[in-house]
Parts: C-alpha cells; structure tokens; sequence
C-alpha cells in the first residue's frame, strides 16, 4: 500500500502538496460537510489525503481488526462490505489480516477517490483487493448491497448529521451477516457517535458486543471522559515535509466498536489507558462488566507480572489471582 501511495505521489510537488494538506486538515477539523460542500474537493485534495491520512486511517482499522480478531480467533470472512471506502483502505487491513478474503464491495460517493483506490488496487498481491468491486454511492441516498460477512464504516459516521447516522448504521447492520465495525476518531464527538451506534443496534438488532468492550451493558465512561484507543504510526519522509512534522511517528487516537450476532470469547476486561509502570507493581485502569475499575499487578507473584509486563493500552486484560486487587 505504502508502495503504491509513493507512486501516486512522486511527481507532486511538496509545496504543493502541504497547502493542500494543510486546507484538507482544516477542513476535517471544522466537522460535518453535506451537499457539494465536501471534504474533497480537487485531485489536489485525494494526494493530500493519501499522503497524510490514509496512513492514519489505515493503522486505526487494522488495529480495531486486530482486536476483534483476537475475540473471534476462529472467524474468517470471506465477503466483505467497505462503507464509505475513500481509496479502500479497511480494504487493504481487512485483506493483510484475513488472506482468506474472496470478495470485497466498496462504496464511495467520491469518483476521484475511486479512481485512487483502483490505481492503488493494483500494487496488491491480494487477488481481492485487486478484483475488488467499486460502486459509486452515496450512503446518504439509495444504494442496496447483498449481506456481506465483515461491514466496516471507518470515519464515515461523524460526517453525516445525527438522524442520517442512525439510519445508516440499521441499514449496515441489516446486510451484516458476521461483523460489523465502526471506527471514528478518538475525540469525545467521535467516541459519541461509535456509542450511539452502539446503543442503538443491542436496543434494536440485538447486537452483541466482540470489542473492545467486555459486555454489552451501558457505557461506564462518563463526567466527559470517553473511550479511545492510540495506534503508532512510522511517518514516511514525505509525510513529514508534507505535514511539517519532526517526529518520525504519530500517534492515530480512534474509538470503535465491533458488533456480531454470535458471541466472541467472553474477556474479563480491557486496558482503557496507558499502564503505569511503578517499582515494584503495575497500576492498570479496566473496562470490565464491573464497571471501570483499577487492578493493581505485584511482584509477589512473579508468573503475574510477568504476564503483566505485556500488558499495553488495548489489551485484554487476563489476569486473575489475589494479586491483582
């Protein structure tokens, strides 16, 4: 992918490329677009996403992939559904992570985004992401897809107003025949539209939780706190001349929920912050059906903090035994 990314961009100029970058990300940060009033709005506009978001994007989906995933060890799709596809790419993760993948439907409004995503398609060593199917749609309007076994909407939900939203998320759920996840950005507005698509789907389509979260009750986050998730992300030379960063890494912060109609393996929690390392123990914040608790890891019990040591941001979270309190 980062091959093809490359390709698309090298005979850009730099200069160029960095205002356009820098009004594409203004634009995002201003939040909902309707009508012809677009995020993207030139071929300037798709090579500035793909050089300083798609990266992002794409680190964000594989990880909540990954998540589910571990709950679900034995679940392989084989159909799969991108909502709002921009270039494809939960396509691309989807893919690296299931190999097994035959089918692939991408719907996407944007034409130029689409003729992105097949330019990139190509570079794939994936016979689904290179056969993939591309239709034009406008998830807002009319447009009908056969059920797929993995739907996934990434950073589509927070563009659309919150009754549009609503009616999209039943009509995702309706042609999901396994899983269906939804990724948004790791901001309180992001974390409030995963919730309620959340919320909405175990009221209405008796939806069951996969992840990150350990149950299906309400969400204990409150008092303006809100559940988020960080990814690392390896900056290309370009990407960094292009969004005037120094670092070689950044940090992609997302909020998501996987919804299944069967249940994964049942978890005792989730690690919903940074650990803190002490001497001798380990402080760790949990997301269980408890509520959100705080378990702290021992040297007294060495096998415990061995395990524990692992433990990151994100991780499930097994531990048992009277050391962890």
């Amino acid at each position: 992918m980062q091959t093809a990314v490359d390709h698309e961009l090298a005979a850009l100029s730099v200069k160029k490329l960095a205002s356009s970058t820098a009004a594409l990300s203004r634009r995002y940060r201003s939040g909902r677009t309707s009508g012809e009033n677009r995020f993207l709005r030139s071929e300037e506009d798709v090579a500035a996403y793909a050089a300083f978001r798609l990266p992002a994007t794409f680190a964000a989906v594989r990880s909540a992939l990954e998540q589910s995933q571990e709950l679900m060890p034995h679940w392989k799709p084989k159909t799969m559904l991108d909502a709002g596809a921009g270039p494809g790419t939960a396509m691309w993760a989807a893919a690296d992570l299931w190999p097994d993948l035959e089918r692939v439907t991408l719907l996407e409004r944007e034409e130029r985004m689409i003729a992105l995503g097949k330019r990139m398609a190509a570079y794939s060593s994936s016979a689904s992401v290179r056969d993939a199917e591309w239709k034009k749609a406008d998830l807002t309007g009319e447009w009908e897809a056969s059920p797929n076994d993995l739907v996934v909407a990434s950073y589509v939900l927070g563009e659309l107003p919150p009754d549009r939203a609503d009616l999209l998320v039943r009509k995702l759920w309706e042609i999901t025949s396994g899983l269906l996840v939804i990724i948004e950005p790791g901001t309180p507005a992001g974390f409030s539209n995963v919730q309620r698509a959340r919320e909405q789907l175990i009221a209405e389509g008796g939806a069951r939780t996969v992840a990150p979260c350990p149950h299906d009750r309400a969400c204990p986050m409150a008092g303006g706190d809100w559940c988020h998730f960080a990814r690392r992300v390896a900056r290309s030379r370009l990407h960094r001349q292009v969004k005037g960063g120094e670092l070689s890494y950044e940090d992609e912060k997302f909020s998501f929920v996987s919804l299944s109609r069967q249940r994964g393996d049942g978890i005792r929690g989730r690690v919903v912050r940074h650990p803190q390392i002490r001497k001798g123990h380990m402080h760790f914040e949990i997301c269980s059906s408890e509520g959100l608790t705080s378990t702290v890891v021992t040297r007294k019990d060495r096998e415990l903090y061995r395990l524990a040591r692992n433990l990151r941001w994100g991780s499930v979270m097994p531990l048992h035994g009277d050391d962890c309190e």
